[in-house]
């Protein structure tokens, strides 16, 4: 079985969106080989196109594009249209923390730096698939949540806060349903790392405090001041305590 389909499943869709030919035709070919269909672009303005019409298992999304850069398409599509839950690996030129801290918080699932090896990639791309595809919040099957101004269906992935429905990503939904099925109960960065991205080796715990981040600003009345998602001091997060 290759890690892009089975014998009982149509090969995942893949979205390549990089300028540089050489690299798309190396990823190509390692992707194709893996059993992923590939769709190619070379900018940003043709890759947001794409992606409002057609839906993809995975987007590989270089930072640096003619046009309207990666961070931009990112975040376009994560506000909206059939693509905004897709797991999306961002490539970029830029090694610094504050690079890759505005890569995750744009809605990237996770980042390599360039250059990088081909095997790393794949390995990358086989996690996002796997934590995209297994649910990793515990008794997800039929439980509702429901704290403060916070409703949560895990059946149907569905957020509600003070009553409007709000768009998550996986692993918002994964992290925010953990901690509020607990309120008051406080998680380490490990722990949330272990329980919500299984984990991954390639996930830091800088990306937990990316994505508390992300969900601060959807949920939150003000995202400086959080009376939900409570940060423990040197430890982790909890969500606030039932009253």
């Amino acid at each position: 079985m290759t890690a892009g389909s089975s014998t009982n499943a149509p090969a995942r869709k893949v979205l390549l969106v990089e300028d540089e030919a050489a690299i798309r035709e190396l990823l190509r070919l390692h992707l194709s080989l893996a059993g992923f269909a590939i769709e190619e672009v070379g900018d940003g303005q043709a890759a947001l196109e794409r992606l409002r019409t057609t839906p993809f298992d995975l987007m590989i999304l270089d930072v640096m594009l003619p046009g309207l850069d990666g961070i931009t398409v990112c975040r376009t599509i994560r506000a909206q249209g059939v693509n905004m839950t897709t797991p999306i690996l961002m490539l970029t030129a830029l090694d610094t923390e504050s690079d890759t801290v505005i890569g995750l918080e744009s809605g990237a699932d996770d980042y390599l730096t360039k250059p990088f090896g081909i095997r790393e990639l794949m390995a990358r791309v086989g996690a996002i698939l796997r934590r995209n595809q297994h649910g990793a919040v515990e008794g997800a099957g039929a439980r509702r949540v429901q704290s403060h101004d916070v409703t949560l269906d895990a059946e149907r992935r569905l957020a509600i806060v003070r009553g409007e429905p709000v768009e998550l990503t996986k692993q918002e939904f994964d992290l925010l349903y953990l901690i509020a099925a607990r309120p008051g109960i406080v998680f380490s960065r490990a722990a949330l790392l272990a329980k919500v991205w299984n984990g991954d080796t390639y996930v830091t715990e800088r990306t937990v405090d990316t994505v508390v981040s992300r969900l601060r600003r959807k949920i939150e009345r003000d995202a400086q001041d959080p009376s939900l998602i409570l940060t423990a001091w040197g430890v982790g997060y909890k969500f606030a305590d039932v009253p």
